[in-house]
């Protein structure tokens, strides 16, 4: 057990003669806090300031105006306890998630990180609890050794450890209020708030929100499926672009979880039958997650999706995104013309605005004006202008290109072309002068040529303006550690490999295929030939295709066939 403060809280006797005696004890006092500068005046005012007894270390953050983490490392300078800021949990503290009950650990903010088997290290936010530390010696039969963490941290491995033995689900569904009337209570009761882990101590509903964040967050989900059917609700979450299910609560609590998220993106509760979207940042530890609403009526409830994207997890690279070597060249050669049009295509979620932006981040900002409009802005990059569509205040992709047309530009990159005007625009930009980036959807690269035919843009416009079509999707990378086998070494998770829990794959990679304009297939597009006679045109001058390049990704063992078949064929 730790000494010091922490263990054994100084006591002080009233002075008997006078206040003056009064002041020299309590200089005492926090001449023992050392570095962390506490006052008599405010230890005086501490002692009469609500909530002193049951959270004196929060009371005391709050008398001292100070930030926690500057605090707790302070702290842990006067009493040589360590500060770890984000402790990493190992499975030899499953003692303590065993022994120590979940509202236990939530109430007084400890969590176990390791264990010898002599003695249990112990992660707190609340140092001031000598008589918890004594409880938890008794429960765990062994001593405990302590280590000073920000509660954000402490939460995260809490709610951790418990949803591994899936007790956090159980917990919070047992004390779920199901009548309409509480639960609407509770969704309107939590205001603005978007700090998921203060709001973790709260109300059965916004902990069941929030451990369904928390889930999709740990196992890569890029969205989150709610999804009520006739006698069941099922939560899915899509990782590497697969739909895997998760969770399946009552059925009952789908207007609950409805209520708490339209909450968090401001949007109408009472409203339970026209679609909504909406959208909300909320922060874990010091994780930012952006998320993206929508819901929509159906026959048996409100169907609910959020797509999260997590910008500490985001890797704009060519090289994180698979694109090869010799084909990072042709792009990067692309990107430093002056002028010209270079198109993006792919489905929805191919990964084409992670590719543009890759591409930007290799482009001189610094002597180029780059300027987007998207919808949404999903990646923020030092050096550049974005603009984000609102089509309710007249913002949309058009409007706002004809904008940034008058902010001087080098580079114009735009979300997508829609319709035949942000299309013409897009055009004009190019002849006067400005690169342009923008993403399409067509199935490949040739058939970029016939889709902007097909919007209204004249052939010889594209002759003119067009260097280059780049098509790709996103296959899912082979696990390294199963080597996609999906069984794992040790029989821990039931023999599966615990990498990728068990699918044998882990993460994705693009398959890319780049056609660069020529005089042949400007000669073909000025006779608005179809997207066969282009291919094969390009085919002819060295087109190398998506599944030209998804042989060598399998030959290099990063995928492998059945994945490329199920993307490609």
């Amino acid at each position: 057990m730790a000494k010091g403060i922490l263990a054994k809280p100084v006591e002080v006797i009233a002075p008997e003669n006078g206040s003056h005696l009064a002041v020299r004890e309590w200089s005492k006092v926090a001449e023992a806090f050392g570095p962390l500068r506490v006052t008599a005046d405010q230890l005086r005012a501490f002692q009469q300031t609500e909530g002193s007894d049951e959270e004196p270390w929060d009371t005391l953050l709050s008398t001292l105006a100070m930030d926690e983490h500057a605090a707790l490392e302070l702290l842990a300078r006067r009493t040589g306890i360590p500060y770890v800021s984000e402790p990493r949990l190992q499975e030899s503290a499953a003692k303590f998630f065993e022994t120590i009950q979940p509202d236990i650990a939530r109430r007084h903010s400890v969590a176990g990180i390791e264990s010898d088997g002599v003695t249990m290290t112990v992660a707190t936010a609340q140092p001031f609890q000598p008589a918890v530390f004594n409880m938890l010696e008794d429960l765990l039969h062994m001593p405990v050794r302590l280590v000073l963490t920000p509660r954000a941290s402490v939460a995260n491995l809490i709610n951790r450890a418990y949803e591994r033995r899936q007790d956090l689900v159980t917990e919070i569904i047992d004390e779920m209020p199901l009548d309409e009337r509480t639960i609407a209570s509770v969704a309107g009761s939590v205001g603005n708030a978007t700090d998921l882990l203060q709001l973790a101590r709260q109300t059965p509903v916004i902990r069941l929100v929030n451990m369904i964040l928390f889930e999709a967050l740990r196992r890569r989900a890029s969205d989150v499926h709610v999804h009520p059917m006739e006698n069941k609700l099922v939560i899915r979450f899509r990782v590497d672009g697969m739909l895997v299910d998760a969770f399946s609560p009552p059925l009952s609590l789908a207007p609950a979880i409805s209520s708490r998220l339209k909450v968090m993106t401001e949007l109408d509760i009472a409203n339970r039958h026209s679609p909504q979207d909406g959208q909300t940042s909320v922060r874990i530890g010091s994780r930012k997650i952006d998320i993206r609403f929508s819901c929509i009526p159906t026959i048996y409830g409100e169907r609910l999706v959020l797509r999260l994207l997590d910008q500490s997890q985001t890797q704009l690279s060519l090289d994180a995104v698979g694109m090869t070597r010799t084909m990072q060249a042709e792009l990067l050669d692309l990107v430093e013309r002056p002028t010209g049009i270079i198109l993006v295509t792919g489905p929805t979620g191919s990964g084409k605005t992670t590719t543009l932006y890759a591409a930007l981040g290799r482009i001189d900002r610094a002597s180029r004006n780059v300027m987007t409009i998207e919808d949404p802005v999903e990646y923020h990059l030092d050096g550049i202008s974005q603009m984000q569509v609102n089509v309710k205040r007249g913002v949309t992709f058009a409007a706002g290109l004809r904008s940034l047309l008058r902010q001087d530009p080098d580079v114009i990159l735009v979300g997508e072309i829609r319709d035949a005007e942000t299309a013409q625009l897009a055009i004009q930009a190019s002849l006067t002068g400005h690169l342009v980036l923008a993403t399409l959807h067509t199935n490949d690269a040739p058939s970029a040529i016939t889709r902007l035919i097909d919007i209204g843009v004249e052939p010889y416009l594209v002759t003119s303006t067009l260097l280059a079509a780049l098509a790709q999707r996103l296959v899912r990378r082979t696990c390294q550690t199963c080597k996609g086998s999906g069984v794992g070494e040790h029989v821990g998770m039931g023999g599966k490999c615990e990498t990728c829990g068990g699918s044998g794959y882990k993460g994705r990679l693009g398959v890319y295929e780049i056609m660069k304009m020529d005089d042949e297939l400007r000669k073909l597009t000025l006779r608005s030939a179809d997207a066969v006679a282009l291919y094969e045109a390009a085919v002819r001058a060295g087109f190398r295709t998506m599944k030209d390049d998804a042989v060598e990704k399998i030959a290099a063992g990063l995928t492998d066939e059945a994945e490329i078949f199920r993307v490609l064929h």
